[in-house]
Parts: C-alpha cells; sequence; structure tokens
C-alpha cells in the first residue's frame, strides 16, 4: 500500500505507534502482574516456562500424595510398635507360666490373656486408614485375618493380598509403602511366626505342659528380633517419606522461582517504563503540534 504521508510525518506515525505499544505492554504488566501471558510475549521463553509449570504441578502431586502416606505409614508404626509391647507381654506371661510352682488353672488363667492379646493382635493387623486396611496389601477393602479362639488354629488364613504400592519420590524413584499383616504376623518362615509362636505358648499353658511351655519359650527370642525388625521398615520408610519431602518442597521452592522469574513483571520496571512512554508521548504530541504548516496560500502569495 502506498502512503499518502510525507516521510516525517510516517515517521511521527511510526514512533507514536511504538510509545503507544511500550505504554500498553506496562500497563498490561501492571495489571496483570505478568511480563509472559502469552506465547508471542516471549517465544524464547515459552517452552522453558511450560516445562516449569508442569515440573511445579508434578511435584505439587507428589507432595501431597507424601502427606497422605506419611499418614499412613505413621499409623503402621505405631501399630506395630503395640505388637511389639504386646509379643513382650506374652513372652512375661510365657515365663509366668514356665514357673515350676504354678498350678495348672493358673496357667490356663495364663493361656487365656495369651488369647486376648492374640484377638489385640488380629485388631492391630486389621487397622485403617481413611477407610483402608493398611495391612491387606493392594486388597485393602478386606480386613487381613479373622479369629476364633475356640480352634485349633484360631487365626483364618490371610484374606488380603501381595501389596504392591509404592511412594514416590519428587526425583520420579519409587520405594515401597507398606508391609502386610502376612509378612509381619504370619511370616512362612515358621521360627519368626508371631501367630504360631503365640497359639503353640498358649495350648502349652492350656495343657499345663511344662516341656512345651518352656519350647515354645524358647523360640520366641527369635520371634521378637524378627517382629522388631518389620516395625524397622517403618522406621526406615518413614525417613525416606521426610527425606522425599524435603526434597520435594526444595525443588517446589526452585520451581516457583524460575517461574517467576521468567513470567512476572518488574513491577517498578513497569512503572517507569509507563512513565517514560507517557513522557515522550506528550513530548512528540507537543513538538509536533509546533511545526509550522505550510498550505497552498504560501505558496501564491
Amino acid at each position: 500500500m502506498i502512503s499518502n504521508l510525507d516521510p516525517s510525518a510516517q515517521q511521527f506515525l511510526n514512533d507514536l505507534n511504538r510509545i503507544s505499544a511500550a505504554m500498553n505492554t506496562a500497563q498490561q504488566q501492571m495489571s496483570s502482574g505478568l511480563k509472559v501471558s502469552s506465547v508471542s510475549d516471549a517465544p524464547d521463553q515459552i517452552s522453558t516456562l511450560l516445562q516449569a509449570r508442569a515440573g511445579l504441578s508434578s511435584t505439587q502431586q507428589v507432595l501431597s500424595n507424601l502427606s497422605r502416606q506419611t499418614a499412613e505409614v505413621n499409623t503402621g508404626e505405631q501399630s506395630l510398635e503395640s505388637a511389639v509391647q504386646l509379643f513382650e507381654q506374652v513372652r512375661t506371661l510365657g515365663a509366668e507360666g514356665a514357673t515350676p510352682t504354678i498350678t495348672a488353672d493358673q496357667r490356663a488363667t495364663l493361656s487365656g490373656q495369651i488369647g486376648a492379646i492374640m484377638q489385640q493382635l488380629v485388631g492391630l493387623a486389621g487397622t485403617t486408614v481413611e477407610g483402608r486396611y493398611i495391612f491387606s496389601g493392594d486388597s485393602d477393602q478386606q480386613t487381613p485375618y479373622t479369629i476364633d479362639l475356640t480352634q485349633a488354629n484360631p487365626v483364618s488364613g490371610y484374606l488380603g493380598s501381595a501389596a504392591t504400592r509404592v511412594a514416590q519420590h519428587p526425583n520420579g524413584t519409587t520405594f515401597p509403602l507398606a508391609l502386610t499383616a502376612q509378612q509381619v504376623f504370619d511370616s512362612a518362615d515358621p521360627t519368626t511366626n508371631v501367630f504360631a509362636s503365640m497359639n503353640t505358648l498358649r495350648t502349652a499353658l492350656a495343657n499345663n505342659d511344662s516341656t512345651g511351655i518352656l519350647n515354645a519359650m524358647d523360640g520366641m527370642p527369635k520371634v521378637d528380633s524378627y517382629l522388631n525388625d518389620q516395625l524397622a521398615f517403618y522406621g526406615t520408610t518413614q525417613n525416606r517419606i521426610t527425606d522425599a519431602t524435603s526434597y520435594g518442597q526444595n525443588l517446589q521452592t526452585e520451581l516457583q522461582s524460575q517461574i517467576s522469574n521468567l513470567q512476572d513483571a518488574d513491577l517498578t520496571n513497569a512503572i517507569l517504563e509507563l512513565t517514560q512512554a507517557q513522557t515522550q508521548q506528550q513530548a512528540a504530541l507537543t513538538a509536533r503540534a509546533q511545526l509550522p504548516r505550510t498550505t497552498l496560500f504560501n505558496f501564491l502569495g
């Protein structure tokens, strides 16, 4: 398109448009707080900005998950601490029952107390968090065990499934989150099986079987050690969640800072640019108004 304006007028309009664009940009940054609100604002930085935003969203989700998983692991640890204490009570009762001077009736009473403790352990195995049985593996809507003390083997078979759930670290790695009640209380190795060990002692006491009581007591230190190892798993998992949370919080701060540097406006600078543009606009309009005007009468005179 051919312009009908003389070069000086065209240059004036171009400068005025540039000043107006600078004013609009400054005003937009001041109102939105952003220096990048569309791809055209910084096409060379938009890819980096989008990656940072995606990383921040992912990190925030991982931190949210870790927060919920912390509650589960803490509850699991508390349950196993209680289990360890209950097993210590069983060993104390067993030691009392092994005393040569104790009567059959007294041993029967001790047997009943151990049965009550077994019921408590089955209750701990059925610990729930947010409506989930945390020791039932992936079948977390199913209680892991039932108990009937009238049976020779009072604790049912494991009713849950394997535990495949993991916690995600913000760096992308994962680590196991939980054990199953079967792993904790019902080991495939009879020498570390908590339920079996307790029931053997309970039965021996009920039968007033001195030799059976001593044999049951002999195997309990290994079971006790095994149970404490399972408790240690939860302590280790707590530490891993704490480390992952700290890492994620630092990463979140870094990403927020990166995003801020990429997209947030420098309000002080925006105000300065707006003021300068307004001054330039006023100066340009004033200068243009003071230019001498030539008309046809100047040439006819």
